[in-house]
């Protein structure tokens, strides 16, 4: 078995022979990492153990021309961003960094496998042998040590700022008025930054840094600094790393960071509702004017056959609608016929995932799921609203007079059972806990058929997420079910109640909208358990996991 693997992480290996040394020299909440390149040692100061930005002060630093680095701890080993944050926190270790031009002579062999046990460097211990054979390695002439030449760097940001969109507006309010507004300066900043990102990658190297800086204030010379050394360091300062530019890259560095961040999760898949997912063909290629032209005949007939066959055809131009941030919010203003035609959403939901899938729940919560989920509850801690929801379950109210009880029926009861087994959890932002029985009215509420459903509506305070509002004389006897989305009512296509917790599901994938917090678990269990969608990708707490198992391997 390989070191490693056996005691595992190399940090935690190295804490074995160092236990007093296992953490990393930390001062103004920065870490201080040692780094070797060629035959020069400097410390380096990071904000936290990035490899990333560990790479762009080694840069920095060094100033090190290459287009590609690699780092190596003392002992030749290769390190890369996965182990890089363990490492970095062994106190004294040293980095060893090579870029593209190192043909690996510079280096001497491995040090000694012996270990000092009193030394408080002596994981970063480098023989006079290493030193005397770098010092006998031929020094190469680099080009950033050729100065830098003012016309040639005038004539390059010229050459920038005339090709790139909105450069010539830069060369012409200099020309007018003799100098740069801030804004403008910003607009230049951005210009030049992006052409060495473009050029170079994320890291650009220090010289062109210094050359675009100089050729900023030789092709604008009322920018430049008199009374500083260079004239240029307020745009790019190598000895500080400071300046318009460095900060622009380091803005540019991070956000791309967070887009490779972003599209890893897409890659591997977040799960649920908001997940934008391949769309399906659904016929001939359709235009937007095309699509424009549908909603507009379907906003003006009466035919519900009509109505539904132009949903089927703009389907993916809703879905591309929904997933954008800036359009999303008006959906239903651009398609209202959702508001008053039933089966619209069933009928999204099924190009979404198909018609099998979008089965499950009505085919197997009455034959598999219901029972099971009451015999789990029936061990739950009691109280007298899940004694009652108990009863209702499984029909157990049939022989008391109706004004006794104002339960729900058999299959909402169950679902209200399935909420107490998964209940809400603490929120970490909120602080705020709810009970099941509270949540039960983020799920579903009743309304008086005597009263107007406006009244409801004018009720509903701030935001809520999508929830399901029953009209009936009781809970027992509702006749008609309704999805409640921004203060407006979606009429179900089912007449049961299990229908209708049906579409309230099948909504939130098809307006990609989150599930509410205090039903997150409930929702999560029937998204992956029931309906079967992306079981294997959503995040799922340790509860719902083990509901699935009690339930998929009873009898």
């Amino acid at each position: 078995m390989h070191m490693l693997t056996r005691w595992g992480t190399a940090a935690n290996f190295l804490s074995l022979f160092h236990p007093e040394q296992r953490l990393a020299c930390v001062v103004d909440g920065k870490m201080i990492i040692k780094v070797q390149y060629e035959n020069r040692k400097k410390y380096i100061k990071l904000q936290a153990a990035d490899f990333d930005e560990f790479i762009s002060e080694v840069r920095e630093k060094f100033s090190i021309p290459g287009d590609k680095i690699t780092v190596e701890d003392d002992s030749g080993t290769e390190v890369d961003e996965t182990v890089f944050a363990e490492l970095s926190s062994v106190e004294g270790i040293c980095f060893v960094v090579k870029d593209s031009h190192d043909d690996g002579t510079s280096q001497s062999s491995p040090p000694s496998t012996s270990w000092p046990s009193n030394s408080a460097s002596s994981l970063s211990v480098f023989s006079s042998s290493r030193d005397s054979d770098m010092s006998r390695q031929p020094k190469r002439v680099k080009c950033d040590e050729e100065p830098l030449q003012s016309a040639v760097a005038k004539d390059l940001i010229k050459q920038i700022l005339q090709t790139k969109a909105g450069g010539t507006k830069v060369l012409e309010e200099y020309d007018k008025t003799g100098k740069l507004c801030d804004s403008t300066r910003r607009h230049m900043i951005n210009i030049l930054a992006g052409d060495m990102v473009e050029k170079e990658g994320r890291v650009p190297q220090r010289r062109t840094k210094e050359k675009y800086a100089l050729g900023i204030v030789t092709l604008f010379p009322a920018l430049k600094d008199p009374l500083s050394a260079k004239g240029y360091e307020h745009f790019y300062d190598a000895q500080s790393g400071s300046g318009f530019l460095a900060w622009r890259i380091k803005t540019i560095q991070r956000k791309t960071k967070l887009e490779c961040t972003k599209m890893k999760m897409q890659n591997t898949g977040g799960g649920g509702p908001t997940q934008e997912r391949e769309l399906p063909q659904t016929g001939d290629h359709l235009d937007e004017e095309y699509c424009k032209e549908s909603i507009s005949l379907m906003n003006h007939t009466t035919d519900q056959e009509i109505v539904k066959q132009k949903m089927k055809e703009t389907f993916n131009y809703r879905q591309r609608l929904i997933h954008n941030s800036d359009e999303s919010h008006t959906i239903l203003t651009v398609f209202p016929r959702l508001l008053d035609t039933k089966g619209l959403i069933a009928q999204d939901f099924s190009l979404l995932f198909g018609p099998q899938t979008a089965a499950k729940l009505l085919e197997k919560w009455p034959t598999f799921y219901k029972e099971k989920v009451i015999r789990e509850a029936e061990s739950l801690t009691t109280t007298s609203v899940l004694q009652s929801l108990l009863k209702s379950a499984r029909n157990q109210h049939n022989d008391e007079s109706p004004e006794v009880h104002q339960e729900w029926d058999s299959d909402t009861a169950s679902l209200l059972l399935l909420l107490h087994i998964l209940p809400p959890q603490p929120s970490k932002k909120k602080k705020l806990k709810i009970s099941a029985t509270q949540a039960m009215d983020h799920l579903v509420v009743f309304h008086k058929s005597i009263t107007s459903l406006e009244d409801h509506l004018e009720k509903v305070e701030g935001h809520r997420q999508p929830y399901i509002l029953a009209s009936g004389t009781h809970k027992w006897a509702v006749s008609n079910y309704y999805i409640v989305v921004d203060r407006m009512l979606i009429p179900c296509q089912g007449t049961t109640s299990l229908a209708a917790f049906d579409e309230l599901f099948k909504a939130h994938f098809v307006f990609s909208v989150n599930y509410d917090d205090a039903l997150s678990h409930m929702f999560t269990f029937l998204q992956t358990t029931v309906y079967g969608i992306d079981a294997a990708t959503t995040k799922q707490s340790p509860k719902v996991k083990e509901l699935r198992a009690k339930i998929m391997n009873s009898n």
